[in-house]
């Protein structure tokens, strides 16, 4: 039994919807795709994001910058075309220049099945050249007060031999270029790195541009829980067995406070690094989601998810429905238990209530919105960590007396369309009536809910099996908290 506490008069804190900030995306040429473009749609009316990231605006299948003759070939249409959708739905780029065009590139190695060329440039000042072009173009086209609200992020995880051929000194060269380049357009415009993964480099980026006087306007990086700890060639449920349970909370603390006072962005995240983690279309990714998600407020101004779509193609265009993918949709637009659990978050409001007590697993939280309020409920561990399904027990004291009740619920049982795939067999390639069905399987549907009222407390009660969400909402006939802040 797990029992937890909160006093409804209390003043409350602010929870800011900084999860909604920015989510990621493959790379740029799938955002031309349709489909991409209508799961990004729902998302946004859905889920609230307003920024989307992506890598490889400069590669050479975008078209940015090639060299047919000799002479260099700018063409920022493919660009214009991505980012007119993204203002027409309402949201905005996280402009991340990345990877090197060919024409620029000092050396050939390059990553993921479409061959980004992560070298330096063979020529600073040319690749200085092409970020003012490019920036100049968007300022022209799309105002300069609109582009002041984008954000301009310097490469991808350039602390991994994988994407940057160069040494950090290198990174910070090009830091340097691309910042002066982006503010000579217009000195409001934000631009910021390292863009590193595993919280890397944050000191050493702000000493340096310090230093020499480079403008960094945030800090970004990246995590995921198989970063922490154990060695390279473990698999990933060993990775996460050897993790801690909270360490991205404690990894975020520490990013905020190396940060130094600059705004930290996460441009990378999710519960596991691997892109073929059977986790990812599972329960478990959803209570790990709210639960870090949550833990995270107020040390970050964005925490965007690694992905919000299937849509993906680093190492191969899969076909498998549900194939542990990142996104929070799969292929064919199906939301995941992760995509229900951004719906129950963005369903929050902004006011945060404490909540006492404690527990191995189960972590609360209690908000208010208007004449609501939604207890959180979560049951999480890692891999080969003792959990087990768990009775909760929630005690709103100095509460009116609601006038309904209801819950909404994430676990094996309720929206996971993973598991009703695989009863259908696991079926490789989709009919129209099984799409329809796991459609379906996904959604949260909301169900009237017992509660005990007695002594001004609100008396909540409920069964959360391992990896379950539960969210308890208290509808009020008025707003019963005039002391609430």
């Amino acid at each position: 039994m797990s029992d937890f506490v909160c006093k409804h008069s209390e003043t409350t804190t602010p929870l800011y919807h900084f999860w909604e900030h920015t989510v990621g995306s493959c790379h740029a040429p799938l955002a031309l795709r349709a489909d991409w473009q209508a799961q990004l749609r729902r998302c946004r009316e859905e889920l609230g994001f307003r920024y989307v990231r992506f890598h490889g605006l400069f590669s050479d299948d975008v078209g940015t910058l090639i060299e047919p003759n000799g002479e260099p070939l700018y063409s920022f249409f493919n660009a214009d075309q991505i980012f007119d959708f993204l203002l027409s739905i309402g949201m905005k780029p996280f402009v991340e220049l990345s990877f090197m065009p060919e024409a620029l590139a000092s050396g050939n190695k390059t990553v993921f099945h479409y061959r980004a060329n992560v070298t330096p440039p063979k020529d600073y000042k040319l690749w200085a050249e092409l970020v003012k072009k490019f920036t100049s173009h968007c300022v022209e086209r799309y105002g300069v007060a609109e582009v002041r609200k984008w954000f301009f992020e310097v490469w991808n995880e350039p602390n991994l031999p994988a994407f940057w051929k160069g040494t950090q000194a290198d990174y910070f060269k090009l830091y340097a270029e691309t910042a002066a380049a982006i503010k000579s357009v217009d000195a409001a415009l934000k631009v910021g790195g390292p863009a590193t993964a595993k919280n890397a480099w944050i000191e050493e980026f702000l000493a340096f541009c310090a230093r020499k006087k480079v403008p960094a306007d945030f800090v970004s990086t990246h995590h995921y829980p198989t970063d922490a700890l154990g060695n390279d060639g473990d698999d990933t449920e060993t990775q996460l067995a050897n993790s801690r349970r909270g360490i991205l909370r404690e990894q975020a603390q520490d990013t905020f406070r190396r940060a130094c006072g600059k705004p930290v962005y996460y441009t990378e995240w999710n519960a596991s690094s691997n892109p073929r983690d059977p986790r990812h279309d599972e329960p478990y990714a959803a209570a790990f989601l709210v639960k870090t998600v949550l833990e995270t407020n107020g040390l970050v101004e964005a925490y965007s998810f690694w992905t919000f779509t299937d849509i993906f193609e680093e190492n191969y265009f899969p076909s498998k429905p549900f194939h542990g993918g990142f996104g929070l949709l799969n292929l064919h637009g199906i939301p995941k238990p992760t995509y229900r659990a951004y719906e129950l978050l963005h369903q929050l409001g902004t006011e945060q209530l404490l909540v006492d007590g404690i527990h191995e697993t189960v972590n609360a939280w209690a908000v208010c919105k208007e004449n609501s309020l939604t207890v959180l409920l979560t049951n999480h561990a890692l891999p080969r960590h003792s959990i087990k399904t768990e009775q909760v027990r929630v005690r709103v004291t100095e509460s009116a007396e609601p006038a309904a009740v209801f819950v909404q619920r994430i676990d094996e049982e309720h929206a996971n369309p993973h598991r009703v795939w695989r009863e259908m067999g696991e079926p490789e390639y989709l009919k129209a009536s099984e799409i329809e069905q796991l459609q379906a399987a996904s959604r949260l549907t909301p169900e009237p809910y017992r509660w005990k009222y007695a002594d001004e407390s609100v008396h909540l009660e409920i069964a959360l099996p391992p990896h379950g969400v539960a969210a308890i909402t208290l509808e009020y006939p008025a707003r019963p908290r005039p002391g609430g802040k």
